[in-house]
């Protein structure tokens, strides 16, 4: 499916209805984009349950950004 879209100044966009049928959204949800390297972007449906959790597991992260960490997992 090819949807085109144009930008505003505000950087706002409209999704097109196809687009919003095919991920299932509708106003009040959310959505993740992703940009790969390429200069790709994908976007999905971002699941309440996922917010959730992404929440809950953000501030257990730093104990595993140490300098000793970088060092032991580098080749990995």
């Amino acid at each position: 499916m090819l949807a085109i879209a144009k930008i505003t100044t505000k950087g706002q966009t409209t999704i097109p209805q196809d687009v919003r049928a095919a991920l299932h959204v509708s106003a009040g949800d959310m959505i993740a984009w992703e940009v790969g390297s390429d200069g790709t972007a994908t976007v999905r449906r971002v699941q309440p349950l996922d917010v959730e959790y992404l929440r809950a597991v953000e501030g257990t992260l730093s104990e595993w950004n140490s300098a000793a960490d970088e060092n032991a997992y580098r080749g990995l």
